[in-house]
């Protein structure tokens, strides 16, 4: 059963789902006039599950700021993700991450470019061929996330993106129980791994090429 899918049982009164995440972010872009923190980002996500905040702070990696933002902001993305694999009901943010903030004008330029993209997703997921129990399909996109997560708190250029996004498709595959998106997930994230492996591997490639003709420059 999809986060956003809740089904009654007979007798009792049916529950509203909850607001999709798309209009979630719209309404947090569009109160206010400063600095969003992490712990006003967590209370307005409310009794919500693991993987809507593991949605939440990838998508917040996928805005483009210098480093070491990356390593900031991906700690929440470690956390929650190790505590998905470990299996907890509820999740836990220490003190100084709580604190941290974006500016008022980061957050709403990159959620101008998010929400956009992240209605256009919400209209084809759904549950469908779900090939994990409740608890083990958390602990397998949680293990997932938590290698993908260590990859986006690295320096590397630009090296955050890929992984965010996989795991964001990852957090909306296990909330709706798609199946399908968590296959898109997983490739993305093979992909985004081969794509960071290539850019360190000729990185590594430029510095032995001038480090071996340094005597010769000079």
């Amino acid at each position: 059963m999809g986060e956003y899918e809740q089904q009654a049982l007979p007798g009792t009164p049916r529950r509203p789902p909850p607001a999709r995440l798309s209009s979630l972010f719209e309404r947090l872009a569009a109160e206010g006039d400063g600095p969003i923190t992490v712990a006003e980002i967590r209370t307005a996500l409310g009794d919500r599950s693991l993987a809507t905040l593991l949605i939440f702070f990838a998508v917040i990696n996928l805005i483009p700021l210098p480093p070491p933002s990356s390593a900031i902001l991906g700690l929440p993305l470690l956390i929650v993700a190790a505590q998905m694999l470990y299996g907890s009901t509820s999740v836990w943010l220490p003190k100084r991450i709580l604190a941290i903030s974006l500016t008022r004008a980061q957050f709403q330029g990159a959620m101008g470019r998010i929400v956009p993209w992240l209605v256009w997703l919400e209209k084809y997921i759904r549950p469908r061929y779900w090939p994990f129990w409740p608890k083990q399909g958390e602990r397998v996109v949680g293990a997932l996330s938590l290698f993908l997560a260590v990859v986006v708190t690295l320096p590397i250029p630009l090296g955050n993106w890929f992984p965010a996004f996989s795991i964001t498709l990852l957090g909306f595959a296990l909330s709706e129980r798609d199946g399908v998106l968590l296959g898109v997930g997983a490739v993305f994230g093979l992909f985004s791994l081969l794509v960071i492996g290539l850019v360190i591997g000729s990185a590594g490639a430029l510095f032995g090429y001038f480090w071996s003709h340094m005597g010769a420059i000079f």
